[in-house]
C-alpha cells in the first residue's frame, strides 16, 4: 500500500468513525480490507481505495464496517456487571419511586453480547421490578453487526466466552450447532445502527450507559466530543461504564469517578449536589 493510499484511507476512516490509524497500523488496514477485496473480486487494496476515492456510498459503508473491531463477549470483564446488579439496579429501584421505568444504553454493541448481558442481569432480578418498563438500547456503526445482534443466535465459541453455564441453560436453547437466545431476553433489547460521531440526543435519556472498549480507539478530541454527548444522555444520577483501560481523567469534566479501576463513573452536574444513588451495595 502506498503512503498516499494509507493517508487517504486513514483520514477517511477517522472522519467516518473516529477510529485513529497511525502509520504503524498499515498491516491492520490491509488485513481488515482484504476480505472486502476478495468478496468484491478486486485486484488489490489499492483498487478498493480507488473506489472509495470515487465516492461510491455502498463501498464506503462496506469499508467502514470492515474496519470496526468486533471482538466482544458475554459479561466481559465481569466485575462491572456485578456492580450494575448490586449497586445500580437496587438504587434505581429506590430512587425512582413511582416512576417505574429505566433505560440502559450499550454503545459500540457490535454483535450484541454486551447488551444481552445487561438484559440477562436485569432479568435475573426482575422479581424486584414488577410492572416496570425496562429497555436496553444497543447501537453500533456497523449495520451488519446490528443485524447479527438482533437475531440473538450465537455459536458454541461465542457462548463459551464469558457466559456462565447456568445462564446459558437458563436463557438459551440449543438448536443444531448454535445457541438461540429466548424471546424474553431478546425482546428487552432494541438495536439500532448509530454512529457515536452523530447526534445522540434522539436516543433519549438513560439511567446507565455502557461504552466499553470504544474510546480507546479515538483521539483525545474525539473522546471529549463523545463523552460530552454521552453526559447529556445520562440522567442526573446516571452511571457510565467504560473499559478497564479507559478513563475520563484529563479528558472530560462531565463525570466523576466511582471506581476508576473498573471504569465506573457517575454523571457530574456542577449545579447539583453529588448523587447518593451510587452508594453502598443493596440486596434485591
Amino acid at each position: 500500500m502506498s503512503p498516499e493510499d494509507f493517508e487517504f484511507a486513514a483520514q477517511f476512516v477517522k472522519e467516518r468513525s473516529g477510529l485513529v490509524l497511525t502509520r504503524d497500523k498499515v498491516y491492520l488496514l490491509e488485513n481488515r480490507l482484504m476480505p472486502v477485496v476478495r468478496e468484491m473480486r478486486l485486484k488489490s487494496v489499492a483498487e478498493l481505495i480507488a473506489g472509495i476515492r470515487s465516492g461510491a456510498p455502498a463501498l464506503q459503508t462496506t469499508v467502514i464496517d470492515a474496519m470496526m473491531a468486533k471482538d466482544t463477549g458475554f459479561f466481559r470483564d465481569w466485575k462491572p456487571f456485578v456492580h450494575f446488579r448490586t449497586v445500580v439496579l437496587p438504587n434505581i429501584r429506590v430512587s425512582r419511586g413511582m416512576k417505574a421505568r429505566f433505560r440502559v444504553l450499550s454503545a459500540g454493541v457490535s454483535t450484541g453480547q454486551e447488551a444481552y448481558s445487561v438484559a440477562m442481569t436485569i432479568r435475573d432480578v426482575s422479581s424486584s421490578f414488577p410492572g416496570w418498563q425496562v429497555e436496553v438500547v444497543g447501537i453500533d456503526i456497523s449495520a451488519n453487526a446490528i443485524a447479527t445482534a438482533a437475531k440473538g443466535i450465537y455459536s458454541q465459541f461465542d457462548v463459551q466466552r464469558g457466559l456462565p453455564i447456568r445462564t446459558l441453560l437458563q436463557y438459551f436453547t440449543k438448536q443444531e450447532d448454535v445457541w438461540v437466545l429466548n424471546d424474553g431476553v431478546r425482546n428487552m433489547v432494541k438495536f439500532q445502527p448509530w454512529n457515536l460521531l452523530s447526534d445522540l440526543f434522539p436516543l433519549g435519556r438513560f439511567d446507565a450507559i455502557f461504552c466499553r472498549n470504544v474510546l480507546v480507539y479515538l483521539d483525545l478530541k474525539t473522546k471529549l466530543e463523545v463523552l460530552q454527548k454521552l453526559a447529556r444522555l445520562l440522567v442526573d444520577d446516571g452511571v457510565l461504564y467504560l473499559g478497564l483501560n479507559e478513563t475520563v481523567t484529563g479528558v472530560s469534566s462531565s463525570f466523576r469517578a466511582i471506581d476508576p479501576n473498573l471504569g465506573i463513573y457517575a454523571a457530574h452536574r456542577a449545579d447539583r449536589p453529588a448523587s447518593l444513588s451510587l452508594g453502598a451495595k443493596v440486596d434485591l
